[in-house]
């Protein structure tokens, strides 16, 4: 990345956090990878129950397989039996970990969900939520952020999870409803009533999709 990228990211990262400060959230920016991912451990106890939903920023920075050592307990759901129960453990784990579809220069996240574990947790169960995102994520504002989130993320993730959606086939939304639509829920969080619940690291690079 260029050194003017690299000046842009970090300008604009501030002006993210200080939107996310105004709705009760609180916003870091990790220059690199490494460096996220000791801020990211620094924010959750040793001991701490773990969960997380969509994450692959998460994967990426190293944060999902640091948080499955013995330091921390761990909920993985693909280990559950009972996936119903999985996801119900997870609404009273400590930290919650996940990304975000696209989020504003104003500190608005933005998610779309399929089966609603993800959205639903980050609005509400969880202790605290950790939001792994890169700086590709970051839009203008709402109408922007939710183009993204239809058509970027989700077609990319239909494809990633081999579903057949119009999006998968065609790259884009169709507003589709489809039975495998990952488009089913819609969660913009414009305001945490909840102070020090909501924590989200900006990294500098492209995370996720």
């Amino acid at each position: 990345m260029d050194e003017n990228t690299i000046k842009r990211n970090e300008l604009l990262a501030q002006k993210v956090i200080k939107g996310l400060a105004s709705r009760n959230m609180t916003g870091y920016y990790a220059a690199t990878k490494e460096e996220a991912l000791s801020l990211a451990l620094s924010l959750i106890p040793k001991g701490a129950s773990v969960s997380m939903g969509g994450a692959m920023s998460a994967h990426e920075i190293g944060l999902v397989e640091a948080v499955k050592g013995p330091d921390y307990r761990f909920i993985d759901r693909d280990a559950w039996t009972d996936k119903r129960a999985a996801m119900l453990a997870a609404y009273d784990a400590d930290v919650f970990l996940t990304s975000a579809n696209a989020m504003t220069e104003d500190g608005m996240l933005v998610n779309i969900d399929g089966n609603a574990n993800r959205v639903s947790a980050i609005a509400q169960g969880p202790k605290k939520v950790l939001v792994i995102a890169g700086m590709n994520k970051v839009c203008k504002d709402i109408d922007h952020a939710m183009k993204r989130a239809q058509n970027v993320a989700a077609p990319i993730n239909a494809q990633r999870f081999g579903l057949s959606t119009p999006c998968a086939k065609t790259g884009s939304c169709m507003d589709c409803k489809s039975p495998d639509t990952i488009c089913c829920q819609f969660l913009i969080t414009r305001f945490s009533r909840h102070a020090d619940r909501i924590h989200v690291i900006l990294v500098n690079d492209q995370l996720g999709f």
